[in-house]
């Protein structure tokens, strides 16, 4: 099945780049030139992935981001990014982004990201079929096949990207994984040690699924090393 892509930028060079060079490479392309009909887009065609721009007029990318996830809307989201401004990575992150590209940049590595976060997705749920069907631990419930995870028997409302991680500290329970593990692992390309993007994705996770975010029973930090999944103490 051809994968839908929603482009969301408001220079028409970078567009036109985009939508032929994605078309080539066998996806289905749909643009919008401002922010407004880019989230209009997002939530009524259902897109397979968002290359979304920072700098939009109507509304910003990272107004779009937080609006989709506040609605619930989990497509996962490339954010492009004028800047080379680490703040502005990190609050995209922190709003819900999958991975950002900073321009200028190649089609050719817009393509890979766009390829590798689609591939990322569908292997959570391939994957599955040679793992248990679930995976608890403690009030904990992540079930890879379903792309789903319950804590308390309600459900987690989380990115791709944050399920990605938590399934994968689930599923190494009990063992220390660094930060650069964890980039290598969950996020599959070189970040050139930016691990703040793991801890920003660890403490949403901890926002959801422990009950104090400072004393974490789930979700360990070991010092100078990196993080640990536990079952709490009671378990």
């Amino acid at each position: 099945m051809v994968k839908k892509i929603l482009v969301v930028d408001d220079e028409p060079s970078i567009v036109t780049l985009l939508k032929f060079n994605l078309e080539q490479a066998g996806f289905s392309v749909m643009t919008a030139s401002d922010g407004r009909e880019g989230y209009e887009m997002a939530s009524n065609q259902s897109p397979d992935i968002i290359v979304l721009d920072l700098m939009l007029p109507q509304m910003d990318g990272m107004e779009i981001c937080k609006r989709l996830r506040q609605d619930k809307i989990n497509t996962p989201i490339l954010m492009l990014t004028a800047k080379d401004d680490e703040f502005d990575k990190i609050l995209g992150l922190e709003l819900g982004a999958d991975d950002y590209l900073t321009k200028p940049f190649s089609p050719r590595e817009v393509i890979a990201r766009v390829k590798a976060i689609l591939r990322r997705t569908q292997d959570a749920g391939e994957t599955s079929s040679q793992e248990d069907k679930s995976l608890t631990i403690g009030n904990l419930e992540v079930f890879p096949e379903q792309f789903e995870a319950y804590f308390n028997k309600e459900k987690l409302e989380l990115t791709p990207k944050e399920f990605e991680l938590l399934h994968y500290l689930s599923s190494h329970r009990g063992k220390v994984l660094s930060r650069d593990q964890l980039l290598d692992s969950v996020w599959n390309y070189d970040y050139a040690g930016d691990t703040r993007i793991v801890d920003v994705h660890i403490s949403h996770l901890r926002e959801k699924i422990e009950e104090d975010t400072k004393q974490p029973q789930y979700i360990k930090t070991i010092r100078g090393f990196g993080y640990k999944m536990e079952g709490p103490k009671n378990e």
